[in-house]
């Protein structure tokens, strides 16, 4: 409880005495850069797999000679958008994002950067944090976007390649009773998954205290308490939202 009081202190100080707006543009574009850019081939490959693996291990277990086909393609769509392309992309992030943030910002704390901004008179969390969250928030909506198509994308070509399931009946299945809202949700989590990990990572690194080993710590705790926040937040926001 002690921690979660003081993460939600961190959170309060990130929006007081902020520098001004236009400060932050050049951080939030080098941090879209870092988190979205940097993050394009390793989200690719994962997607891609995803949806190739869903699509064989559906057809394995679509016995039933009465049921079509098609019916591959509609789970591969709905467990990819729903769950797939933002949790799991979300996760791989969580080690590859997270882990940067709480290494970087618990560097700047051990070699006193963090203290010599504060003793200029900038809030360090407000200066370091903010443009992270913020791209956070902007880049990741965009990179489950890119999975959830690649997903499919993967699906189709394992489907058609291994002929487990026709082009025509892989995009009829995908046409069938689509749920337009099935994509806000995704996007709403993936939004929802960007703060989560963004913030609680910051929060490890900008906290660290001692030396390297420390700073280790901090980016292990980063990843694993980032992975548990996002499958909290998943089962709410599918109780709240569905």
């Amino acid at each position: 409880m002690a921690a979660i009081g003081r993460y939600f202190i961190f959170l309060g100080a990130l929006f007081t005495n902020r520098e001004k707006l236009s400060v932050y543009y050049r951080l939030i574009m080098d941090e879209c850069m870092s988190i979205g850019i940097n993050s394009v081939f390793i989200v690719s490959i994962v997607s891609t797999f995803i949806g190739a693996v869903t699509c064989v291990q559906t057809a394995y277990n679509l016995v039933s000679p009465l049921v079509p086909l098609s019916i591959i393609s509609v789970i591969v769509r709905d467990s990819t958008i729903l769950e797939l392309a933002p949790t799991i992309t979300s996760i791989v992030l969580a080690g590859k994002v997270g882990s940067s943030i709480a290494g970087q910002l618990g560097t700047m704390r051990i070699t006193e950067q963090i203290d010599a901004l504060e003793v200029i008179g900038i809030n360090s969390g407000s200066y370091l944090v903010l443009p992270k969250i913020i791209a956070g928030m902007l880049m990741f909506p965009l990179l489950v976007t890119m999975a959830a198509f690649l997903s499919i994308l993967g699906g189709y070509i394992a489907g058609t390649f291994a002929n487990i399931i026709t082009p025509n009946d892989y995009i009829e299945g995908l046409r069938s009773d689509f749920k337009s809202f099935s994509l806000i949700f995704a996007l709403i989590k993936s939004v929802v998954f960007a703060f989560l990990i963004t913030t609680i990572s910051a929060f490890q690194g900008y906290n660290v205290h001692g030396g390297a080993l420390e700073v280790g710590t901090a980016s292990t705790s980063a990843v694993t308490n980032s992975c548990i926040a996002i499958l909290a937040a998943d089962f709410l926001l599918a109780q709240l939202l569905l």
